[in-house]
């Protein structure tokens, strides 16, 4: 659903106006995607939730200082990262650094073709992914693979999670989650890189176990 009006003046100065109906659409529209971000940064659902309660009373109690230098998206994501960060610190305190000491790196960079290669940066002929099965067994192991990406996603360090989560589950364009996250593009697509990378290396090395 996507809110009514004739662009985002009118809909901020019916926000400002206390105009019931926009804020109400403005939650439907957003509230799925504020939660599976804030989802990144608590250990549970309803934290979550919590979360973007808290956001939705900062817009209504803050609207009146938006500028309008970004979209009221971004804005609206801006303050909910905020609120996140605060309370996740609060909930996990060390996680992130411990999580940070026990995974390291992401993927051997051996495996990769070396600076200079015609093909410099891609996957060396031997050391290129497993493919994941095509097979009537392969669509078996669907909610399976799906249970270690999000389990492997949790684990990502919280800049590398942002990314992976923003692009890959909500879909965002690139260019927002640079405005959202007040990252260069080149960052942008290292972190992606990077993340994407560790979540594959989970994928294939759980496909390697034995039954």
């Amino acid at each position: 659903m996507t809110v009514p009006g004739a662009g985002e003046a009118a809909l901020v100065t019916a926000l400002r106006g206390g105009d019931e109906a926009a804020v109400a659409a403005l939650v439907e529209q957003h509230t799925p995607a504020m939660l599976g971000v804030a989802r990144g940064y608590v250990p549970t659902h309803e934290i979550a939730e919590e979360v973007v309660q808290e956001t939705w009373i900062a817009l209504l109690k803050g609207i009146d200082r938006f500028e309008g230098r970004s979209s009221l998206r971004t804005w609206l994501f801006t303050v909910m990262v905020n609120i996140a960060k605060t309370r996740g610190t609060r909930e996990r305190r060390d996680a992130d650094v411990q999580v940070l000491a026990a995974t390291g790196g992401t993927v051997d960079p051996a495996r990769f073709r070396d600076a200079g290669d015609e093909w410099a940066g891609h996957w060396k002929d031997d050391r290129a992914p497993t493919p994941f099965p095509d097979t009537p067994e392969g669509s078996v192991l669907g909610d399976e693979l799906l249970a270690v990406t999000r389990r492997e996603l949790g684990k990502l360090p919280t800049r590398q999670r942002e990314v992976v989560t923003m692009r890959d589950v909500l879909g965002m364009e690139a260019a927002e989650v640079c405005d959202l996250l007040q990252i260069t593009a080149a960052n942008q697509r290292v972190l992606l890189h990077r993340g994407r990378a560790a979540v594959r290396q989970a994928l294939e090395d759980y496909l390697k176990e034995p039954a």
